[in-house]
């Protein structure tokens, strides 16, 4: 049995050398994962990389080749563990996979499964229904709704069980921005006020910096990263995880000098000033976000090291921004608002000087 004395585990689950093998190609590979109690884990990384199947054999609903998943730590390897660990998670695929029948009775479903009924059941339909601001559509056939009440629905249903872990497979994929936005702000709130550990599958980097405690970056199968919001998307371990995570600048050069941990790094004819322990000789590539390159029309005084004139070959605006790219020698590209884009007529050809931090750079080994 799995025990209710949680105190001794602070790891709510763990998978251990776990590998999924599909169509005889190894497609999952991870020696350890620890999901802490009480955390927000979003597992992020590009199609095909295995995100889905991790999930899934997180929650025993997909045998592994190999490996252990434990529950506070007990082994989910017999079938006595694995139907009481299935009762304790709950599991919001991409798709709502709503019963055809009433939203009340949707939300309800998997408290007449584990056998709460009467005052409670309908107690804790009721919270959860009104928590995620549908309580008016309880009696609306499930079918009827748009994705964003069916989205609201399959919340509901996860949380009345109040599950001990709450498995989450790109639920806000497919809504347009201002429902996804509105379901997010919510959802982030019920998961600060339940404090449910959760492990959460996205596609998206914004949804992934602002709920996660941790993130987990999945490629061809394996971990390459695993950090703090920050520490991934600030700190990517290499060029893979850098593009990724939304570094658009990745510039291949090499240290030539190095001081007090300000390196010059060579990038053709041209020398990058960055902070960084490798030595002098080091290959590395230079990783520097878009919008922390600053842009402007003359010459600028600042206390940043790099400064670099160039000519714009192609600007790009979408919403209220502004992609700008622009060869310094080198390629660079900046994102900025809309608003300065259009002040300082940042159009193709337009001569500009791209500006930015040594502390903006992060150096990789390559």
């Amino acid at each position: 049995m799995i025990s209710d004395n949680t105190a001794d585990y602070p790891c709510a689950l763990e998978a251990k050398d776990l590998s999924v093998i599909l169509g005889g190609q190894k497609v999952l590979d991870v020696p350890l994962l620890q999901v802490h109690r009480n955390e927000v884990l979003m597992v992020i990384g590009p199609n095909g990389s295995g995100k889905t199947t991790l999930l899934l054999c997180l929650a025993s609903l997909l045998k592994p080749a190999s490996g252990t998943i434990v529950y506070k730590g007990m082994p989910a390897t017999d079938s006595r563990n694995v139907l009481e660990l299935r009762r304790r998670l709950a599991v919001v695929f991409q798709e709502s996979l709503l019963l055809n029948s009433s939203v009340w009775d949707n939300v309800t479903l998997g408290l007449r499964l584990r056998g709460v009924k009467g005052n409670e059941a309908r107690a804790r339909a009721k919270k959860w229904l009104e928590r995620f601001g549908i309580a008016h559509l309880a009696k609306r056939q499930a079918r009827m709704l748009s994705s964003g009440e069916g989205k609201r629905v399959s919340l509901a249903r996860a949380f009345v069980l109040q599950p001990e872990l709450l498995l989450l497979d790109e639920p806000f994929n497919a809504l347009d921005t201002p429902t996804q936005r509105s379901l997010l702000e919510d959802f982030e709130n019920v998961l600060r006020e339940t404090k449910t550990t959760t492990v959460m599958v996205t596609h998206d980097r914004n949804e992934a910096m602002s709920l996660g405690d941790r993130v987990v970056v999945l490629m061809n199968g394996a971990i390459s990263q695993l950090g703090t919001p920050d520490d991934v998307f600030g700190f990517p371990a290499d060029e893979e995880v850098a593009s990724f995570v939304g570094v658009e600048n990745i510039i291949g050069g090499k240290i030539v000098s190095s001081r007090d941990k300000i390196v010059t790094v060579k990038v053709g004819e041209n020398i990058i000033e960055a902070v960084s322990d490798y030595p002098e000789g080091t290959e590395v590539s230079a990783c520097i976000r878009p919008e922390d390159i600053t842009l402007a029309r003359s010459k600028i005084t600042s206390s940043a090291r790099n400064s670099f004139a160039g000519r714009i070959t192609r600007t790009v605006s979408f919403g209220a921004l502004a992609r700008v790219e622009i060869d310094c020698g080198f390629p660079l590209v900046s994102l900025v608002t809309k608003r300065s884009a259009e002040e300082l007529d940042l159009t193709r050809d337009r001569q500009v000087y791209a500006t930015f931090k040594a502390t903006a750079i992060h150096i990789i080994k390559r």
